[in-house]
């Protein structure tokens, strides 16, 4: 692996509270996301990141968790199998982050079983382009998308003792695996239900209560002490804030307990209801308010998952893609301004490729229009959003504007 000074760490956007050596296999040699004026490249100048979300088709175990209505709709293309779609992401992008690949659900089909087969060909694509990657994610502690396998299993006589025993197989099995390959993880993802604020009723939960926490982190922490640990979850910026308060919670709780927690992941899936559309509202001020206390704990910040739900806004292609990109631009410029934020991914750069497709349609029977590139994989309004947030981000400690 090429040694990393700590410039080198400060250009790829990472903080200064990481290790130095948690980021690309390949940093000096990367081809990807390099040209000058591709996303990465501009991002870089601002000591950031640009990166995106690529998958495969749904495994028997994936499909059997999805709702009947989401089934019943065409399926959305695969992103990792459009050449096209691989060419523009090792272009624009220099981090990927598996889709479903690394999801309980797909390397863990059953108690005993890993299966690494299609992460492996994501990793492999991803170390021959040069583009950095991300783990997402060790553990989705939401019974809705845990393989039913889990739910089912006996947990003997001493079940707090088996259930921490399996999420410690889980974890070192896959960074272990995997090991410099991946230089973050997503270590929790989605803990807490959001209307209430209360953690999730999993078996895990049941039996181990907050201590899942612990062990996660403590876990990879020993796994893959190079990685950058990450809570991944979607905070929203409406006026209600019980979401943004249990995820405070937890974070105030991984610092009482001095957990290796090293930044929050923010899921950005945002939609024309925070533009003022049908029925939402959103309140700029307390979700700088909640970014201000995330950071003040010393938490870094990324986007994770970044699109936009354009289910309600206007037909007209001119007028939607124009609030896309506003809505866009706004978002961005505010997390940005936080200079704790060190990289954006979008969750797939061409609309046709987007989960929201299936998973939320629109009422007229058009695709969304949630994605950077349209479906000719043609730049949109958005990408101008983007590129021009990043331009006028302000510089991260340590690294000099071109």
């Amino acid at each position: 692996m090429t040694k990393l000074s700590r410039r080198d760490c400060m250009a790829l956007g990472l903080a200064a509270t990481l290790p130095l050596e948690p980021v690309l296999a390949a940093t000096k040699a990367a081809k990807a996301g390099t040209a000058p004026g591709t996303l990465n490249a501009i991002a870089e100048t601002r000591g950031l990141m640009f990166g995106s979300a690529i998958g495969l088709d749904s495994t028997k175990e994936g499909l059997a968790l999805l709702p009947p209505e989401v089934l019943a709709r065409p399926r959305r293309p695969i992103s990792f199998d459009d050449p096209q779609n691989r060419r523009l992401i090792a272009e624009q992008c220099g981090i990927i982050v598996h889709e479903n690949e690394l999801k309980w659900y797909v390397v863990r089909p059953d108690a005993k079983t890993f299966d690494f087969s299609r992460a492996d060909k994501i990793v492999h694509w991803a170390r021959q382009n040069g583009l950095a990657v991300r783990g997402h994610n060790l553990l989705w502690n939401a019974m809705r998308w845990t393989p039913h396998w889990v739910g089912n299993y006996d947990f003997g006589s001493r079940p707090a003792t088996a259930a921490e025993k399996m999420l410690r197989e889980h974890i070192f099995k896959v960074c272990k695996h995997y090991g410099k390959d991946i230089f973050s993880y997503d270590v929790i993802n989605e803990t807490f239900d959001p209307q209430t604020g209360e953690l999730e009723n999993t078996p895990f939960t049941k039996y181990l209560g907050w201590n899942v926490i612990d062990i996660c982190y403590h876990a990879a922490k020993e796994a893959a002490p190079h990685a950058e640990l990450v809570y991944n979850d979607f905070p929203m910026w409406a006026p209600d804030g019980t979401h943004r308060n249990a995820i405070l919670k937890l974070l105030e709780y991984g610092k009482k307990q001095n957990l290796p927690i090293d930044a929050l992941g923010v899921q950005a899936h945002i939609g024309w209801a925070d533009a003022g559309g049908p029925g939402g509202a959103r309140d700029e001020g307390a979700w700088k308010k909640f970014l201000d206390e995330v950071t003040a704990m010393g938490y870094g910040l990324v986007i994770t998952e970044f699109d936009i739900n354009d289910k309600s806004a206007p037909t007209d292609i001119a007028a939607r893609d124009r609030i896309v990109a506003d809505l866009g631009r706004t978002y961005l410029d505010i997390i940005l301004g936080t200079k704790a934020t060190r990289y954006v991914m979008a969750w797939g750069l061409v609309d046709k490729h987007s989960w929201l497709q299936e998973f939320i349609p629109r009422a007229d029977g058009l695709p969304q229009r949630c994605a950077l590139y349209d479906d000719h994989y043609q730049p949109k309004p958005l990408r101008e959003a983007f590129a021009a947030a990043f331009a006028a981000a302000p510089v991260r400690p340590g690294v000099k504007p071109s």
